[in-house]
């Protein structure tokens, strides 16, 4: 079986450090840190925690359900060895100061991981950051009017406890806001067809950070799983362990844009549907099944996976246009039942690469979930131009 290949190497980039913990900064502590107590404590020599504030992947508009959205992740790493409290986080446009979103307390907690922590119990801290480790805020800051170009992020953080605690505002890292969006037709034709685990805050796949390559990236940012429904909102009718049972079993899965094909993987045979049936052990050469990758040009690169076995309409270097049949849906790799996960990222490695956003030329929201296969209901037709499917809407596309 071919390997999945990583990430290309990418050019360094210097961390982008709080602006008052500069890199000469650091220098500078290193000789005080020699002083002897009685003269630190005569000079009142006070410093901001040595916090590296990173954006690793530039913030992203995403064009969904009526709105925009940034969509981005913010990496905190403690270089104290004395535990850090993040208290308050702050976004704000660089050029007008204007705040876009404030989180503290619980919402902040909500959009933190902690990577290499085991998840704390429900109502514990996960906003202390102990000497050496790092938290991951995972933001989802929705604009009104024009996104601004860029951003930047004050933090208030604090030190100790009880009489001796401290408490300082950190400003840091300005970044500049992504453009890039990719124009596409459809993945799929028909439906109606839930976006189930699609964009949103708390979706499994935006906040998949996995190390694939030459660093931890998340591939799935604005990934898709679409299954298909009937009028019952069911995805399938009679015994659901047969695959062909599903409505999403047996779909075209086509071409967003015309492209070449840079990678496929064939072979992999189907699962009985089930959340514990895999056909395989799962890998990081078998977690997408049956895959077919399009490079659809500016650096867009589109994944298809869960392809049933022996279906693929194409093969490496095949040239495609848009609208052409790549294969079939089918329960392959990591899946539960039939349906087609799609995704557009920034190099052709399933996981180890950024996903960007994307919009569709055009579909019909026909219904939306309150929960992925719960509380939904049907809408009249609503028509929507150059948008992303949002988690749980329920489209239709183009026959």
């Amino acid at each position: 079986m071919p390997r999945i290949p990583t990430r290309p190497p990418r050019a360094a980039v210097a961390p982008l450090v709080s602006r008052l913990v500069t890199v000469g900064a650091l220098s500078i502590f290193a000789g005080l840190f020699m002083l002897p107590p009685q003269a630190a404590r005569a000079q009142e020599i006070r410093f901001p925690p040595p916090l590296e504030l990173r954006v690793p992947k530039p913030p992203s508009v995403l064009s969904a359900d009526g709105g925009q959205t940034l969509v981005y992740e913010l990496h905190v790493t403690n270089f104290s060895p004395t535990p850090v409290a993040l208290r308050r986080l702050e976004i704000l446009g660089d050029a007008d100061g204007r705040v876009l979103l404030t989180l503290a307390d619980s919402a902040l907690s909500r959009t933190l991981i902690r990577p290499g922590l085991a998840l704390p119990p429900v109502g514990a801290p996960r906003a202390a950051i102990g000497g050496g480790l790092r938290a991951v805020a995972f933001l989802w800051v929705p604009v009104t009017g024009q996104a601004p170009a860029r951003l930047r992020h004050r933090l208030t953080v604090s030190q100790g406890s009880g009489d001796s605690a401290t408490t300082q505002l950190v400003e840091g890292v300005v970044t500049n806001v992504s453009t890039d969006v990719a124009v596409t037709g459809p993945p799929l034709r028909g439906g109606p067809w839930l976006a189930a685990n699609g964009p949103a805050e708390l979706s499994g796949h935006r906040r998949a950070l996995i190390p694939a390559g030459d660093a931890p990236t998340i591939a799935q940012r604005f990934a898709i799983d679409y299954v298909k429904l009937d009028s019952a909102m069911k995805t399938h009718a009679g015994d659901p362990a047969r695959n062909e049972n599903y409505y999403a079993h047996g779909q075209d899965a086509l071409a967003v844009a015309d492209g070449i094909v840079v990678l496929t993987k064939d072979s992999i045979p189907e699962n009985v549907p089930g959340v514990t049936s895999r056909a395989v052990p799962i890998t990081m050469e078998t977690v997408g099944g049956n895959f077919v990758i399009l490079d659809i040009g500016g650096g867009h690169f589109a994944f298809y996976a869960h392809l049933r076995p022996g279906s693929l309409r194409v093969k490496k270097g095949d040239r495609v246009t848009r609208g052409q049949v790549v294969g079939i849906v089918g329960n392959t790799g990591n899946s539960t039942e039939p349906h087609l996960h799609f995704h557009i990222s920034d190099s052709p490695s399933p996981l180890g690469s950024e996903g960007v956003p994307y919009v569709h030329e055009r579909f019909e929201l026909v219904g939306r979930c309150r929960f992925m296969f719960s509380g939904c209901a049907t809408s009249a037709p609503q028509g929507r131009t150059r948008e992303m499917p949002m988690g749980n809407l329920i489209v239709r596309f183009p026959q």
